[in-house]
């Protein structure tokens, strides 16, 4: 495990020796481009496991992705080797379809203090929630990024997380009501607390999530990136492109269903992505929006 291989990883070729928000904001934004968030693991009949080296070598040399628990124990590594003040924190992520908090801390973030100030820089979340900048902890205050307008707030010692995102433009009107589009334009992301977690803290959600019926992570094969516009997903057989802000105040969202022939080619032409086992893909409904 060394930095240089995990740079090469990414592409970052800029600084090493400043720790400042525009160095870490630079290592970042090269994570989250290069490093899918992905469980296609649980489809290829393969364990997620939380090791360490384990993670590194999926990610950084079988140039693979992962989840949060992989992609954020990765940077948090990173960050850490390079001198930063990072910590581990643990979020419970909010259900739409419930419309509720969930009741198991799945969510695995950074937090990285710089000059005295905290951030939150969560580099496992994808999709449209994937935020594209460390995020200052603070309560009320609008920060927005690319993706949209993101917030926290805080309310007896609980943090929470929401965006707000743009129109949504969606030419193939087959897919207008598709339940892989986000409804409500502004959106609950995850709450936590500051309570400093470890990576020990995760083993049974680790297990849960790839195991249980009732697990997103079951019930859907997810793949999506970062790109310098917007993000691309695959989520079961379908292909979605967002292009953020293509319009003023709207995001183009088109959509693709593939067959089966042309999963494992795209998701090595979109998502440079090439797997060991062969993916069974699913996408059961109801059970996630973009």
């Amino acid at each position: 495990m060394n930095l240089e291989e995990y740079f090469a990883r990414t592409g970052y070729k800029g600084s090493l020796e400043k720790q400042d928000l525009e160095t870490l904001t630079n290592i970042f934004q090269h994570h989250i481009r290069a490093v899918p968030f992905e469980n296609l693991s649980i489809h290829c009949g393969e364990k997620i496991t939380l090791e360490l080296e384990h993670v590194y070598n999926k990610i950084v040399q079988r140039k693979r992705g992962g989840w949060c628990m992989e992609n954020n124990q990765l940077l948090g590594w990173v960050l850490k080797r390079l001198g930063y003040d990072a910590s581990f924190l643990g979020a419970y992520v909010f259900n739409p379809h419930q419309n509720a908090y969930a009741t198991i801390m799945t969510h695995l973030l950074v937090k990285v203090v710089l000059d005295g100030k905290a951030y939150i820089v969560d580099g496992g979340f994808g999709v449209s929630y994937q935020m594209w900048q460390p995020m200052e902890l603070v309560s009320g205050k609008d920060q927005p990024q690319a993706p949209g307008v993101f917030r926290f707030t805080e309310k007896n010692a609980i943090w929470y997380l929401e965006k707000m995102r743009r129109k949504q433009y969606i030419p193939n009107q087959n897919f207008s009501n598709s339940d892989l589009l986000e409804k409500k334009e502004c959106r609950k992301v995850y709450m936590f607390s500051l309570e400093p977690r470890t990576v020990e803290d995760f083993r049974f959600q680790c297990t849960y999530l790839q195991t249980s019926p009732n697990s997103l992570f079951t019930k859907k094969s997810i793949c999506t990136l970062q790109t310098t516009d917007g993000f691309r997903a695959l989520i079961g057989w379908t292909l979605t492109e967002t292009t953020y802000n293509y319009k003023e105040n709207m995001d183009l969202v088109e959509f693709v269903t593939l067959e089966d022939e042309e999963v494992e080619k795209t998701l090595k032409e979109k998502f440079n992505i090439t797997l060991d086992r062969k993916l069974v893909p699913i996408n059961v409904k109801g059970f996630y929006t973009i």
